[in-house]
């Protein structure tokens, strides 16, 4: 076997790895309990039936509930629900931290699909789904944030974290999707010495950002 050949050799199986662990994150988890069943069993017939209108990859979704049950959320609200599948992956952590989603969609067909979906996995009764405008309806919010998920028109993103940072509490965590295509809300993510921001691009790209504590 030449060096060159080997060099070749080992390229060809780090390639594989890299590929293999990226298939990983495409893939759903497995189910420990009978409800994360169900709630996994509805994200796989969501994806089949193509009920996924701008909605997170896999990866991303994976990533949304680890963080979320990483930091206990007990609190944790979404801008732009579409058709709950985001919603679903919430669902999978707060159903071990005991905690709720109240989720903001402009659209009433994809809010009632959502609703379906949330039925039909058994969660439901742990979302709260809040029909119209989000800029205008999130000034009702008044408890701590533990997760914000913003995910809705991206001329929107600076406003929506402008209203509601001060709601999330010291150590909770702001997450944003597809931030490749909002710069504006990069800037003030990473600006601010109140703030601590890493990038997942794994997905579609997804902004972790930290309110640092006191």
């Amino acid at each position: 076997m030449t060096y060159k050949f080997l060099i070749v050799a080992l390229a060809l199986i780090l390639a594989g790895v890299i590929w293999s662990q990226r298939r990983k994150g495409q893939a759903l988890p497995l189910a420990k309990t009978d409800q994360e069943k169900m709630v996994l069993a509805t994200l796989d017939a969501v994806l089949k039936a193509g009920e996924v209108y701008l909605n997170v990859p896999v990866a991303d979704g994976r990533m949304l509930r680890l963080l979320t049950e990483a930091v206990g959320a007990r609190n944790v609200v979404e801008i732009g629900t579409s058709t709950g599948y985001s919603g679903l992956w919430f669902s999978l952590a707060l159903l071990s931290t005991g905690g709720k989603l109240t989720t903001f969609e402009v659209d009433p067909g994809r809010a009632a699909m959502a609703r379906q979906h949330f039925k039909k996995a058994g969660v439901l009764s742990l979302i709260t789904i809040v029909e119209g405008d989000a800029h205008a309806n999130v000034r009702g919010l008044k408890e701590p944030i533990d997760v914000l998920f913003i995910d809705a028109d991206k001329e929107g993103y600076v406003d929506y974290l402008n209203q509601l940072l001060p709601l999330v509490r010291p150590g909770g965590l702001i997450l944003a999707h597809n931030v490749n295509m909002n710069r504006d809300y990069v800037k003030l993510v990473t600006s601010s010495p109140d703030l601590e921001t890493q990038f997942y691009m794994e997905g579609a790209g997804l902004g972790i950002t930290l309110k640092k504590r006191l």
